[in-house]
């Protein structure tokens, strides 16, 4: 392991055992992903919109959730609103498809917002931006992620309100989103 990595997880680990956050400072705009197609994104390209982001699965119990989020998505995104998807494969394999795979779900599924690339959310391997999430608004008992479709509301200013477990659904959200549209 790298010098750089050592300390990184050091920190994670201190963080983990006296509350403080290992993103702090950081900013939401300050992280970098890759899209469902490979192309590198900052989040920066997000500023001035309301964000859901959620870690979705196409082989998931919670999966019909993608047509709220399509209708969500299509009912505010003139109003900006992103809906942002994270495949995520981590809970009971149920996201095992390759990236191109997951698109074309996702577009026969009507779900027509940004799409990354699959990616770990918890563990060594999560991807940053989703560390920084759970950083800002943990979950029960610990911050990590418990299952698919786990949702963050980001405000305009990339504050992140709220966090939202699987069972809410995007259409239970909906009354938040419009408070910060």
């Amino acid at each position: 392991m790298s010098q750089c990595a050592c300390v990184a997880s050091a920190t994670q680990q201190t963080s983990a055992l006296f509350g403080g956050s290992a993103t702090a400072g950081k900013s939401l705009y300050d992280y970098d992903v890759k899209s469902i197609d490979g192309k590198d994104i900052k989040m920066d390209k997000f500023k001035g919109k309301v964000l859901l982001v959620i870690n979705v699965a196409s082989a998931c119990g919670f999966t019909p959730q993608y047509t709220e989020m399509s209708e969500l998505y299509n009912k505010y995104s003139k109003d900006g609103l992103e809906v942002l998807a994270f495949p995520c494969n981590q809970f009971g394999a149920q996201e095992p498809g390759s990236n191109s795979e997951i698109k074309s779900f996702a577009e026969r599924k009507g779900f027509k917002g940004p799409m990354f690339a699959k990616t770990d959310v918890n563990g060594p391997n999560a991807l940053p931006l989703f560390d920084f999430l759970k950083g800002q608004q943990g979950g029960l008992l610990t911050s990590d992620i418990k299952w698919n479709f786990t949702k963050f509301l980001v405000d305009r200013n990339g504050n992140v309100v709220k966090r939202y477990g699987s069972t809410t659904t995007p259409r239970q959200i909906e009354s938040d989103v419009k408070k910060l549209i």
